[in-house]
């Protein structure tokens, strides 16, 4: 069956798509055309009217053309032991050189894993750092608005004491001048 469907695929590469369009139109040369295959056997079916149609039918190939299809493997050749050897060798030495290439790739991948985390630790400590020196600078200059508020109070009591200590002194000097 395999046969005859491959058979059957040559036998239409070797039919252009322009003779077959030729052969519906002009069916005196269809006959002609249709007569040139020795394998191949094509017979028109009924007229209908969207059309011609026919049948190809394909006949069973000769022994000889059987024979001209056939492939033969190529001959084998006798593999030393020497041989064997180079390839078992070779082989081994391909996988060691895949074994350094993926041993090297997860050494680059740890290389960078690290990289990352030691970066990923100073930035953070950066981070600390500069969050702990802001902290510190806030910490100062609060000191320094409470001590310079606490100043200001303190100076205006003071100014207080010393209105209300003259205010005192005017009040004994209007009695000692009244009396």
């Amino acid at each position: 069956m395999a046969k005859t469907a491959i058979a059957y695929k040559e036998k239409m590469k070797e039919i252009s798509v322009f003779s077959l369009i030729c052969s519906c139109l002009y069916p005196e040369t269809r006959k002609n055309l249709m007569g040139d295959f020795e394998d191949l056997d094509i017979k028109p079916i009924n007229k209908r009217a969207s059309g011609q149609s026919f049948e190809i039918i394909l006949k069973p190939t000769s022994p000889v053309s059987d024979n001209a299809h056939c492939i033969t493997a190529p001959p084998k050749r006798d593999i030393s032991l020497e041989d064997i050897q180079k390839k078992l060798e070779a082989a081994e030495d391909r996988r060691k050189s895949q074994e350094a290439q993926v041993l090297q790739a997860l050494a680059e991948k740890r290389e960078h894993e690290r990289d990352v985390l030691m970066k990923a630790m100073e930035e953070n400590s950066n981070f600390s750092r500069m969050a702990e020196e802001k902290l510190q600078v806030k910490m100062e200059q609060i000191e320094e608005n409470r001590q310079a508020y606490m100043a200001a109070i303190m100076d205006r009591l003071q100014e207080k004491e010393r209105h209300a200590q003259e205010v005192r002194r005017n009040k004994e000097l209007r009695e000692e001048v009244t009396a």
